[in-house]
């Protein structure tokens, strides 16, 4: 009853559910292995964020450019306070407010963003507090450059002359004259009454939108494995029972009619006279 496994067309269905199933478990796999990366790379993250707050504060030279083994890490820079910038659309302890971003302008030329703290409310300039005069040192978590999308940066466009939607040498290239930092600051202790702003994981290692899509995509591809062995099961059942069928003499209707034509056919060309030379 089974001999029908080996015509060419279930040949055909074989291979091809042979190599279906372990590609679906592969690539269910390989995702998922991507979740646990991102869910590891995450705590990594963060446990070194909290780790860096108690640690001594290194030269910014030494700890550029800013990768998973220096973000959140403690840097300090000396400079003078240069243009003043506010960064709208930031929550802090479950509010909506401000970050006030100022530059600091170091001995190498360059400029380095730093957040000074958070006031909440709508970004206004008459709330933030000047910058210190003269000569500073400042110390805070070190950050890569945001981008937008990422850890909660809006992408928001046509903001008012001094605010900027995200902090990033890329964004901020057009709104000051000095070269700067592809890196930033959040300072230790916030400036005049402000909140500081704690230091967040670098983009990529936190359980954001794409790491819950790489743990869905698992899912779709066990289940298209799945998938698979059920069609499968139900093509074998659906032979099976044909097959039985045809043995009790119980074809479907549209297979006699198919039988009858051949028949016919076959008697037209037995009945066709003998061509004569």
């Amino acid at each position: 009853m089974y001999r029908f496994l080996l015509t060419p067309r279930w040949w055909g269905i074989n291979v091809f559910v042979l190599l279906a199933i372990p590609f679906c478990v592969f690539m269910g796999s390989w995702q998922l292995s991507r979740f646990e990366g991102r869910v590891q790379d995450h705590r990594a993250a963060t446990e070194q964020a909290a780790s860096g707050r108690h640690e001594a504060a290194r030269p910014l030279a030494e700890m550029l450019p800013v990768d998973k083994s220096t973000s959140g890490r403690r840097a300090t820079a000396s400079g003078r306070y240069g243009r003043q910038l506010l960064v709208p659309g930031r929550e802090l302890d479950g509010k909506q407010g401000f970050y006030v971003l100022t530059l600091l302008r170091t001995d190498s030329g360059r400029a380095l963003p730093v957040v000074r703290g958070w006031l909440p409310g709508k970004a206004d300039p008459a709330k933030a507090p000047a910058a210190p005069a003269g000569e500073v040192t400042v110390t805070g978590a070190l950050q890569a450059s945001e981008t937008p999308g990422d850890n909660g940066v809006g992408a928001q466009g046509g903001l008012p002359a001094g605010q900027t939607a995200a902090i990033s040498a890329a964004s901020l290239v057009n709104l000051v004259p000095d070269k700067v930092y592809d890196a930033w600051v959040t300072l230790d202790k916030a400036d005049a009454g402000m909140k500081a702003v704690p230091a967040t994981a670098p983009a990529g290692t936190g359980l954001d939108l794409k790491a819950f899509q790489n743990l869905g995509y698992t899912g779709e591809w066990f289940v298209f494995a799945g998938f698979v062995v059920f069609m499968w099961f139900r093509l074998l059942r659906r032979e099976v029972e044909f097959q039985r069928d045809a043995a009790l003499g119980l074809v479907p209707q549209e297979q006699e009619e198919q039988d009858g034509l051949d028949g016919q056919e076959g008697q037209e060309d037995t009945s066709a006279p003998a061509a004569t030379v």
